[in-house]
């Protein structure tokens, strides 16, 4: 055993030697994520084209909704929105207004035969007006006996015109069949499509 002697200089001699730590290396850094850029608009892009007979795919939505970007208003002038077909087709023209865009104000310019049918679609129409008002869109409604133009112009500065109008889909077979709600699976008449910028009228 150790005496008193011994264990004082063990002691020391364990305080004497010099404690090397070991050098502290520091995590290495989080790695950064990359985000991708966010996806780019598609290009707009003047377009000229003919929707044949029979043809589907051409619903409201993809002929419209990409030129409403940066749109505010929208001016409708078809002289065919008199009949009950033609006057639902520009409510489901509005309501893809409503749900792909910010606009809010639409003004329609349409034709009348005579003053009971300007009378009759003066009525349904103010229906329309005031469930836009609802939504906090605008309609504004003249009637031209004159007209005879269809086009779409747009205040971000597309004209988009399409021969027949708004009424280019054929009536379905049964309005129990596909295609009697989703006009993308609805059989179309053959019309052309003119989209431009305004400047190059």
């Amino acid at each position: 055993m150790l005496g008193e002697r011994g264990k004082r200089a063990t002691a020391k001699s364990e305080r004497d030697v010099p404690v090397i730590s070991a050098p502290i290396t520091p995590p290495p850094p989080a790695p950064v994520a990359i985000l991708p850029p966010p996806p780019r608009e598609p290009e707009l892009k003047e377009q000229h084209y003919t929707i044949f007979y029979g043809a589907t795919g051409y619903s409201y939505e993809a002929i419209f909704s990409p030129y409403f970007t940066g749109a505010t208003t929208v001016v409708v002038e078809d002289s065919y929105i008199r009949m009950t077909h033609q006057i639902q087709n520009l409510v489901r023209f509005c309501e893809v207004v409503l749900a792909s865009s910010a606009i809010r104000k639409i003004t329609l310019i349409t034709g009348y035969d005579d003053e009971a049918q300007r009378a009759e679609a003066q009525s349904k129409l103010a229906d329309l007006q005031q469930s836009l008002l609802e939504q906090d869109i605008v309609l504004e409604i003249t009637f031209s006996a004159t007209l005879h133009d269809r086009e779409i112009r747009l205040d971000n500065g597309w004209v988009i015109k399409i021969g027949r109008g708004l009424d280019f889909y054929q009536k379905p077979d049964s309005w129990f069949s596909i295609g009697a709600n989703d006009l993308a699976l609805r059989t179309c008449l053959e019309t052309k499509v003119d989209i431009y910028p305004m400047m190059k009228v």
